[in-house]
């Protein structure tokens, strides 16, 4: 079978590109390890996603906001960030004209509606329960092999499909990347993430809290006015003791690391943990390759920009694509390809090097750390164009914040 695309991946990225390229006219193979069951009804995973003002945007324009239900949309209008038991927080506010920063969405409810807004396209073909095998290049296009995933190994036989582009969205441990020779700088910060939906006393006024203390960080994401997702990072083995704990020891702990100052605060959720670990992609094309989404790059959450920079990578080269269609032009050529490349380093580098140098700086709990990031946080305070620039930073994905952070050696 020939298609013009091969997307490898249909988590919210490949999916995001199926329905940017809708009405174009090109014939999509989306191929997916998970059966199509599982991508129409995706499991809670506990992970809240930090949508900018310019994903929300896209999001309505493109029709996937219209499956989300507004009770599952939480508005962010606020972000503080606490150093220890210092007085003097940081607080960002919206921009001038705004009233919030952007909003919380559940992945669960993120994956769920970019499912159901891909249906009924007539371009695209699902691969579902299938893996990529084998991946020949040659001037005209891709060859690829796909082979039955392991659930589906009896049911259904390897074959072999051809396409003009091909477009990993396989996520930040991309084997799609690596079959096509393309590293990638990783680092793993040797740290456990928990998230966990907990009920509290008091209201969280729809404000976030990034809290970086000795042997710890805690974030907290307000989604209803007594309900937050909290964030707590910890070495491995810290996290595993406080996993076994029974929900009773559970809920006093997690009352205690935030100082009770959300007052008693009791389990609304199942709990969750994740590796934190950054990754970067050498490149993010090849002779009829790109990569979007989590493959391209992988972001630490401290700065809530993971969602919101795949989908400006899907917006970038759809429009390459979309460009080169209505010209009857290559899809794959290298200069477009090359020019989504260029775009998207830009747009996505400064703050995936500032993203490293915040998590790096706040979890240094050394002395001169320690003294570095208090100094940072009040100039921040102090300085309404650095809180300005913040503020635009998460909002609305316009700045680096490079230039806010000491120099990393």
């Amino acid at each position: 079978m020939t298609f013009d695309l091969a997307i490898i991946g249909a988590g919210p990225a490949g999916l995001s590109m199926v329905r940017a390229l809708a009405g174009s006219g090109l014939r999509i193979a989306l191929v997916e390890q998970q059966s199509a069951a599982a991508l129409a009804d995706p499991p809670f995973d506990g992970r809240e996603i930090a949508l900018s003002l310019r994903t929300l945007r896209t999001l309505r324009e493109s029709g996937v906001f219209d499956h989300i239900a507004p009770d599952q949309v939480f508005p962010l209008e606020h972000a503080v960030v606490l150093n220890g038991n210092d007085p003097h927080p940081m607080r960002v506010s919206p921009l001038r004209g705004k009233t919030q920063l952007g909003a919380l969405v559940p992945n669960q409810q993120i994956r769920r509606a970019v499912w159901a807004a891909v249906q009924g396209q007539s371009e695209y073909t699902l691969f579902d329960q299938t893996r990529l095998g084998a991946v020949r290049t040659d001037a005209q296009g891709v060859e690829l092999d796909l082979e039955p995933a392991q659930a589906a190994a009896a049911a259904a036989p390897a074959q072999t499909i051809r396409a003009k582009l091909l477009i990993a969205a396989d996520s930040r441990f991309s084997e799609t990347r690596r079959k096509m020779g393309i590293g990638a700088d990783s680092h793993d910060f040797g740290k456990t993430m928990l998230v966990c939906r907990m009920q509290h006393e008091q209201p969280h006024h729809h404000t976030a809290w990034e809290w970086f203390c000795i042997g710890q960080t805690l974030a907290l994401l307000p989604l209803s006015e007594h309900l937050s997702s909290v964030v707590l990072t910890l070495p491995q083995h810290e996290m595993q003791a406080l996993l076994e704990l029974p929900d009773a020891d559970f809920e006093r702990d997690i009352t205690r690391r935030y100082q009770g100052r959300l007052g008693e605060m009791k389990r609304a959720g199942s709990r969750h943990t994740y590796p934190l670990v950054g990754v970067y992609a050498q490149r993010f094309v090849a002779p009829r390759f790109a990569l979007i989404g989590d493959a391209a790059v992988g972001m630490h959450p401290v700065t809530a920009h993971g969602f919101n920079f795949g989908l400006h990578g899907v917006d970038l080269l759809s429009r390459e694509i979309l460009a080169a269609a209505r010209a009857g032009t290559d899809i794959a050529a290298p200069e477009r390809l090359q020019r989504f490349e260029a775009a998207h380093r830009r747009a996505t580098r400064p703050l995936y090097l500032a993203t490293q140098a915040i998590a790096t700086l706040y979890t240094d709990d050394r002395g001169p750390a320690r003294l570095v990031r208090r100094l940072v946080l009040d100039a921040s305070s102090r300085i309404g164009p650095l809180r300005l620039a913040i503020a635009t930073a998460l909002s609305e994905d316009g700045l680096s914040l490079r230039g806010l952070l000491p120099r990393m050696t």
